[in-house]
């Protein structure tokens, strides 16, 4: 099974399709093989995307496709080493198996109580379905003073919910590049870049230990079918 990470949220608009896009880019960059599974048809924002990136040949190229459900996401992205989940904006049984087929959970979070709270709730109720609290982190985004990340950090603290390093800012750059296909990662602003290159790592670093058990495996499997030829 490939490594899976998820972004989820039970609202819009708080940066899920934009972190999904840059983690997508740093890892392939990284020489990942990685899936972009697109499971909000409604909105489709990433498959948009991909096409925007399409028609303008940047590079890398990234793998996109959009599925009803995440066993569907899964089975399509068996043969990649990272499934990158963009789930839809609401909370309910497909979030559930979305969280319990997933290595990790990025939530990312304005830093408002308007985002904060009801992102608390969420983990809650994964908690309480037996998510580990290992496998969920939070991923600040869209904030506009130091101030604010500090008090943010403190309350979710409070809740006993880990906080990955950095945020990402409020900032046009970061939208125009997304209107032309490009990541968060991919501006013309070299500090904006190494900003959200800073989230994106740490997500990586999570992952690691997954992607290297599975790397190794596959290098079992297709030694031992080298073997047996």
């Amino acid at each position: 099974m490939p490594v899976v990470v998820a972004f989820l949220s039970q609202k819009g608009g708080v940066g899920k399709s934009t972190l999904a896009r840059a983690l997508a880019d740093l890892a392939t960059k990284s020489g990942v093989k990685v899936l972009v599974a697109d499971l909000d048809r409604q909105q489709s924002t990433v498959m948009h995307w991909r096409q925007h990136r399409v028609t303008t040949k940047l590079q890398p190229p990234i793998d996109v496709v959009a599925f009803d459900s995440m066993d569907e996401a899964i089975e399509g992205g068996k043969d990649y080493d990272l499934i990158i989940v963009d789930a839809p904006g609401r909370a309910g049984a497909a979030t559930l198996n979305i969280a319990r087929l997933s290595h990790l959970i990025v939530q990312p979070t304005g830093p408002g109580l308007d985002d904060l709270h009801p992102g608390v709730l969420l983990f809650h109720e994964l908690f309480a379905e037996g998510i580990p609290v290992s496998r969920m982190t939070f991923a600040l985004c869209r904030t506009s003073a130091k101030e604010e990340e500090v008090a943010a950090r403190r309350y979710l603290a409070k809740a006993d919910y880990s906080v990955l390093p950095g945020s990402i800012p409020e900032r046009s750059e970061y939208r125009a590049a997304q209107n032309t296909g490009r990541a968060i990662t991919e501006t013309n602003d070299a500090s904006l870049n190494m900003r959200a290159e800073e989230l994106m790592v740490a997500m990586l670093e999570r992952l690691k230990n997954e992607i290297e058990d599975l790397r190794r495996q596959i290098k079992r499997e297709n030694e031992a079918g080298r073997e047996s030829a």
